[in-house]
């Protein structure tokens, strides 16, 4: 959202931008970028802008997630500083009927803003307890409530919860136990109470009362549909939660299957080895026992021949004895 009193130089606008950045960064990181981006700035040579941005403070979680919730939903967020604005205005005129409309109004769109924070929030990975949603919605009916308080949250930099006036109107049209329109009447301006010369005119009545009717019915639409889009933003994220839940679902059964895949797969080569162990271990029994035979075969061999020598000689001395004897 574009800031009051916003300089168009471009350096001014490389500052600006870098706040916004800085305040919609979370909490946890808040420190190390706000150094980083300064000593950026000094590296550039913009000191002022490095000394703007080491003065930024770290907001606490709820001031960060109504931070985040303007610069994400920047159209939602318009609309909510029209409603205040029409909101006071009721308050001041002592307009009770759109004072009690608004109000309505009021807690239905303060109640899908928070929802919508914490929904924010929780995407960028810090989930709010109930206590950071309940100071998320006392700074919304904060800026509801009190002007400075709105400009201080359309900045989209707070540091802090902002608290609405204890006066300011509920949705019965009375806040505090004390009477809005005698409170207004106080501290209502006298040039807006000028004293009257005389009774109006009934058609002049009757058609303050068609534009004040039409008006009405302007701004409950216009608040209804900030409401209704906020839902269905709202709708949107937790859909879009959903599908992220089943994607990492998925993600951890196939996980999972691989897992399995890889032991199954691990078993079997161990399975392998040990049979290439014992193949190798048998190779080398065979081996051994091959080079026995082969041993075993030489020898029977050397023996044949020699018994076959002998045999021979036996014979030839066998016929040599017989022809001596003849």
């Amino acid at each position: 959202m574009r800031r009051k009193g916003g300089r168009d130089s471009g350096d001014e606008r490389d500052v600006e931008s870098l706040l916004d950045e800085l305040y919609a960064t979370a909490p946890p990181r808040f420190v190390s970028r706000r150094e980083e981006l300064a000593a950026r700035a000094r590296t550039g040579g913009r000191a002022e802008d490095a000394r703007r941005i080491r003065a930024a403070r770290r907001p606490t979680l709820a001031a960060w997630a109504a931070n985040l919730l303007l610069h994400e939903q920047p159209a939602e967020s318009r609309r909510f500083l029209d409603l205040g604005r029409e909101l006071r205005e009721a308050y001041r005129t002592l307009d009770a009927a759109e004072i009690k409309e608004l109000s309505k109004q009021r807690t239905s769109v303060v109640s899908a803003l928070t929802r919508q924070a914490a929904t924010l929030a929780r995407d960028a990975g810090h989930r709010l307890s109930d206590a950071a949603q309940q100071d998320v919605a006392s700074t919304l009916r904060a800026v509801l409530a009190d002007e400075d308080a709105a400009d201080q949250w359309a900045t989209g930099r707070l540091e802090s919860t902002l608290t609405p006036p204890s006066d300011f109107p509920s949705a019965s049209g009375s806040g505090s136990g004390s009477n809005p329109a005698s409170k207004a009447r106080t501290a209502a301006p006298a040039a807006k109470r000028a004293p009257r010369e005389g009774v109006e005119p009934k058609g002049r009545k009757d058609e303050l009362a068609e534009r004040r009717r039409q008006k009405q019915e302007r701004r409950a639409r216009e608040a209804r549909e900030a409401a209704e889009a906020a839902d269905r933003q709202l709708g949107e994220l937790r859909s879009a939660q959903d599908d992220a839940d089943a994607s990492l679902r998925q993600a951890h059964d196939r996980h999972d299957q691989a897992r399995r895949q890889v032991s199954d797969a691990e078993t079997e080569l161990e399975r392998a080895r040990e049979e290439l162990r014992s193949a190798q271990r048998e190779l080398k029994d065979t081996e051994r026992e091959q080079r026995e035979a082969e041993k075993r075969s030489r020898a029977a061999v050397t023996a044949t021949a020699e018994a076959e020598r002998a045999a021979q000689e036996a014979g030839e001395e066998s016929e040599r004895l017989r022809r001596k004897l003849d």
